[in-house]
């Protein structure tokens, strides 16, 4: 009883949470796209693709959103400041017993969400700007930032916290994988950095398939019991769904880039907390399938085109070519969100018969 009351507060936490970062964030938005049109902060079409050449199709597609403002993820970083002091001071009035800054849970993953926010926020800023000749940050020089980062959560959990283990429930249990673990981890947090990256061009389309992959995050931390890390989680998809409003096409404010690099570097750490008790590797895998789908035909573009100078695709990744197919864009977005709800089922079946399975002694 005393445990279903607990649960029961804890759930209200939540929730209130929640609202309060959406109606924070709603009121917040029109003033912060005011700020950004002020600021000149928009989007300019890319004209050149990754490898060099001109992307005279993708600029034909997308023109009509030339200096729609960016820098959207700034919001977020404001919005999840103003909780976590918000928490401080209920915590000191003695209204909650641990604030959202607690190095149990919150730690690593509000590090990574804070430090790569801000990071390629004003990396975003500066290039929209043109402050500098060239890019703040280069193309190359981001793709070293990023291994670095990836990297340094690899070696955290190896070295720091003695993980040396993956988890592949249902297809078997934990495994030890030794070195390999820090090696996996980081060929993983690249990957997935840069699937999310390359999704996000359509309106409504990368941030509504994080939004429900991120609500299904915050309900495994719920079932795990780290209701903290799970309050973060949930201002996030409030953040997110309040962003709905500004963001459906034609879109008034977009992210860019910094919102995939800090909310998966987040993530990931979230995972590979997680998946120290849950079976999550495969799940997550089914999941993310839009995304992979995504990843993986934008590598063979480009490795089609290096290794045999010629592409594999009119245009990539696989959005584009559905849109170059003459598939309208909503259309494309709203079929993406159907798809990521089913994903998003299949995900919360495996993850609640793991779950029942453990609370039986079955795992």
């Amino acid at each position: 009883m005393l445990e279903a009351t607990w649960t029961l507060w804890k759930l209200s936490q939540i929730i209130f949470c929640s609202l309060a970062s959406f109606c924070l964030s709603f009121i917040l938005y029109p003033f912060y796209i005011k700020l950004l049109h002020k600021l000149k902060a928009g989007k300019t079409i890319r004209e050149n693709t990754v490898t060099g050449e001109k992307s005279e199709i993708f600029t034909k597609l997308h023109a009509h959103k030339q200096w729609t403002p960016t820098m959207g993820w700034g919001l977020f970083l404001i919005v999840m400041l103003i909780m976590i002091l918000w928490s401080f001071a209920l915590q000191h009035l003695w209204f909650i017993s641990n604030s959202l800054w607690n190095s149990r849970e919150t730690y690593i993953i509000l590090f990574w969400f804070f430090s790569m926010g801000l990071i390629w926020l004003v990396d975003d800023y500066l290039n929209i700007r043109d402050y500098w000749k060239v890019k703040w940050l280069s193309a190359k020089a981001k793709l070293v930032g990023m291994f670095l980062f990836s990297w340094w959560i690899s070696y955290w959990f190896y070295v720091k916290l003695w993980i040396d283990y993956i988890n592949l429930w249902p297809i078997a249990g934990k495994i030890q994988v030794w070195i390999l673990f820090p090696i996996l981890t980081f060929i993983a947090t690249v990957a997935v950095v840069n699937a999310i990256n390359i999704t996000d061009w359509l309106d409504g389309l990368a941030w509504w398939l994080m939004t429900i992959i991120l609500a299904c995050f915050a309900a495994m931390t719920f079932l795990n019991w780290t209701y903290l890390a799970s309050s973060i989680v949930w201002i996030l998809v409030a953040t997110l769904l309040a962003f709905l409003f500004f963001n459906i096409n034609p879109a008034k404010l977009f992210m860019w880039d910094s919102w995939a690099f800090a909310l998966w570097w987040m993530l990931s750490s979230l995972i590979y907390l997680m998946n120290m008790r849950f079976g999550i590797l495969i799940p997550f895998l089914i999941i993310f399938g839009f995304f992979i789908v995504e990843f993986f035909s934008s590598f063979l573009q480009i490795f089609w085109k290096k290794v045999f100078k010629k592409k594999l695709f009119t245009v990539a990744p696989f959005h584009h070519l559905l849109e170059y197919k003459w598939m309208k864009e909503t259309t494309i977005v709203m079929e993406a969100w159907l798809i990521q709800w089913i994903l998003a089922a299949a995900w919360m079946l495996l993850i609640l018969i793991e779950y029942i399975m453990m609370k039986k002694g079955a795992l």
